[in-house]
């Protein structure tokens, strides 16, 4: 029975989505019930399968020949504890938008896309090798497009053709690594791999084919420089889906990175460093561009970005460790954790700020959150969580990443080795950090203490109706989960690390963890200590002007309309146009030099042809009778066309009693076909043709890997 729960997890939401949407087309409330029930089913299963991975139990489910190499799903550590955080975060945001949509229209096609978005994720997260992982990550690619452009707004459009584009983009580069490493290693199992990759004699090769598979992990990951999509899809999503793609969908980026890190580079020294200069500047980057920001929405998906970059970096720690990871593998798998329950509470926050005010600028904000009490201790949970306050979770998980980083820096010290580099990583680790306080602050500050010059009134009057029963109830209980988890570490976070250690091929750490010590208190300390100075003299002296906030951040800096489209509109069209232009050129030169050689061949031939024929007509053939004339056309249209003839002058004799008609179907029909043999050939010789020739023959080619196969 314990093999149903791997398929029932992924397959179920997804068979339950069509379903979802007939309900929605009869009865709203029946759907709102349905929807909620797949999700608690689901979260059940998942809490059966954290159970069961407790245990030692590691249960495994196979499709075998499916798309060639089938689908493997497997249940144990790490992936049932993310498998059941991604369905309490279901439960809640489908809990969320039943108040949230209450006035939007097409609900039945967001939940539709939901739950498909929600079985692909789970199957991400229990994929057993990456080809499993591959086949749901696009599933989810495709299906989430749909969150992001729900609202059908230019800027929800224009947002969601970036997404799908760094997706597919991103996601075909990692087929490429795919291909490559199974080329390389025979696999793409998780367990296998780790092994084989020690039989590679081309290791640099290897380490492209890793490269190559992480492009994609890193696109979702929100990871700079692929993090474009992040900033613009989640302002214009609803809130619910905006949740979902800061708190789960990133994370599915992550565990693939996660997967190639721990299989192909596990204790690669080099590709630690690589990935720890990536974790620094995403994590830098992406709070520059929150404090920056003057969107509520914009600001939490920046802080995602940021966030993101703790988590790389303690990831890039593992991996600079070596065997003494433990540390690192135990902060990587709780930030993680914690970032999806922060921004689930943050992005509902936002959203019930959203319902009422239909505006997400803070300057129209100013004074929403005063005097609604859920909204402000479910913010102040969030707000002391993500910038690290002791007692709450995010001072656990980021405490631990701190001291993962320490112990290398020691550890290289003892070996004699130069530390000032990761001295200067540990001080971008503690102003990130500090960022973190002060853009949140900036949100706190705004929203609950300020007064709106202009609406203050109107918000006030809200104080006993901006959420109903239902939406405060989901808000209190994640807010409260938060320090629940940060004063009782062990309970939850610590044990879930503990499940995750397999996967992160770390051991578990032996001794007990000291999370309050005096060294983790200092550095939180530092951190918002940092914070404090930076909301004083950044956000309050160059930030605002005159009770104002400003987006100071630069235009010129925008990679997706700098960059990205530039190369892909009009860079990539202009090159590959130039080299067309001087292949065309070099072939008319070809022809020129060619065909004078060509034509005087050609002319002899002609002539010794001509020559012959009319030696042989004035000797073996001078007596023959003159050939009778070609008919027109083929002998078919020929045939055809004298039949007509024939039949349409009988039909006057007989019946009308007229002169035969002057048309010759001969010709009629030798003339049609002409000009449909000139029209075919130019449909055949189109690119149009020639691509849906190409969708045919992989649509045969789909159907006969899933039936015959």
């Amino acid at each position: 029975m314990k093999q149903l729960i791997l398929p029932l997890l992924v397959f179920l939401p997804m068979a339950c989505a069509p379903v979802a949407y007939g309900f929605g087309r009869r009865s709203e409330q029946a759907r709102e019930a349905f929807v909620a029930l797949v999700c608690a089913l689901c979260l059940s299963l998942s809490g059966l399968a954290v159970f069961c991975a407790a245990q030692g139990d590691r249960v495994r489910f196979a499709w075998e020949g499916f798309c060639g190499l089938g689908i493997h799903l497997s249940m144990e550590g790490f992936r049932a504890v993310y498998a059941l955080i991604a369905c309490l975060m279901w439960l809640c945001t489908s809990l969320f938008s039943q108040e949230y949509f209450l006035n939007h229209p097409n609900r039945s096609r967001y939940h539709l896309f939901s739950l498909l978005t929600m079985g692909a994720t789970v199957g991400v997260f229990l994929a057993e090798d990456f080809y499993t992982l591959f086949i749901f990550f696009e599933i989810m690619s495709m299906s989430s497009y749909c969150l992001v452009a729900h609202e059908e707004t230019p800027a929800a459009m224009r947002a969601a053709q970036t997404y799908l584009a760094v997706a597919l983009g991103g996601g075909m580069v990692t087929l490429m690594g795919l291909f490559l490493l199974y080329r390389l290693t025979g696999t793409l199992n998780y367990d296998q791999l780790l092994a084989a990759r020690n039989l590679v004699d081309n290791q640099t090769a290897l380490r492209i084919a890793g490269g190559l598979t992480c492009v994609g992990f890193a696109a979702k990951a929100g990871a700079f420089p692929l993090h474009i999509w992040l900033p613009k899809a989640h302002p214009v999503a609803p809130a619910p889906a905006s949740a979902l793609l800061s708190g789960i969908l990133t994370k599915t980026g992550v565990f693939g990175l996660i997967a190639v890190s721990c299989n192909v580079f596990l204790h690669d020294e080099a590709w630690g460093n690589l990935l720890l200069a990536l974790a620094l500047i995403t994590m830098l980057l992406g709070a520059l561009l929150a404090l920056c920001s003057v969107d509520l929405k914009r600001t939490l998906a920046c802080s995602s970005m940021s966030q993101i970059g703790f988590i790389l970096f303690g990831l890039a720690v593992q991996a600079l460790l070596q065997e003494e990871d433990g540390i690192a593998a135990y902060g990587t798998v709780m930030h993680m954790v914690n970032h999806s329950l922060l921004k689930l509470t943050l992005f509902m926050v936002a959203g019930a700020i959203y319902m009422k005010t239909h505006s997400l600028n803070l300057n129209d904000l100013k004074g929403y959150g005063r005097g609604k009490p859920v909204l402000h201790v479910a913010f102040v949970m969030g707000l002391m969580g993500l910038a690290g306050v002791p007692l709450l979770n995010g001072f656990v998980s980021k405490s631990l990443l701190h001291e993962g980083l320490l112990a290398y820096m020691e550890q290289r010290a003892g070996s004699g080795l130069s530390t000032g580099v990761y001295r200067a990583a540990e001080w971008a680790f503690l102003t990130a950090g500090g960022l973190t306080a002060a853009y949140m602050t900036k949100l706190y500050v705004a929203i609950f203490w300020q007064k709106n010059p202009d609406k203050q009134a109107e918000y006030d009057s809200l104080n006993s109706s901006y959420a109903n029963r239902r939406t405060k109830a989901v808000l209190l209980l994640c807010a409260l989960l938060l320090p629940v988890l940060g004063l009782f570490p062990s309970v939850f976070l610590q044990e879930a690390a503990r499940l995750s250690a397999g996967f992160f091929r770390a051991e578990a750490v032996p001794h007990a963890l000291s999370y309050f010590s005096a060294e983790n208190l200092l550095g939180a300390a530092e951190s918002l200590g940092i914070g404090v100075l930076v909301y004083l003299a950044v956000v309050r002296g160059l930030l605002m002007r005159k009770g104002e906030y400003l987006d100071r951040w630069p235009k010129q800096l925008d990679l997706e309309n700098r960059v990205y489209r530039p190369i892909v509109c009009r860079l990539v069209p202009g090159v590959l146009g130039a080299l067309s232009r001087v292949c065309d050129r070099l072939t008319d030169w070809v022809l020129r030099l060619v065909c004078p050689i060509a034509v005087l061949a050609v002319r002899l031939m002609d002539s010794l042809a001509d020559g012959a024929a009319l030696a042989l007509k004035r000797t073996l053939f001078s007596h023959e009778k003159k050939p009778l004339e070609a008919p027109i056309g083929t002998r078919l249209t020929y045939s055809l066309g004298r039949f007509l003839n024939a039949l349409v002058t009988l039909v006057n004799h007989t019946i009308f009693q007229r002169h035969p008609i002057k048309t010759d179907f001969t010709i009629v029909l030798a003339a049609g076909r002409d000009e449909m043999g000139s029209s075919m050939r130019r449909v055949t010789h189109s690119v149009s043709f020639g691509l849906l020739m190409t969708c045919i023959g992989l649509f045969l080619a789909f159907a006969y890997l899933i039936i015959w196969r």
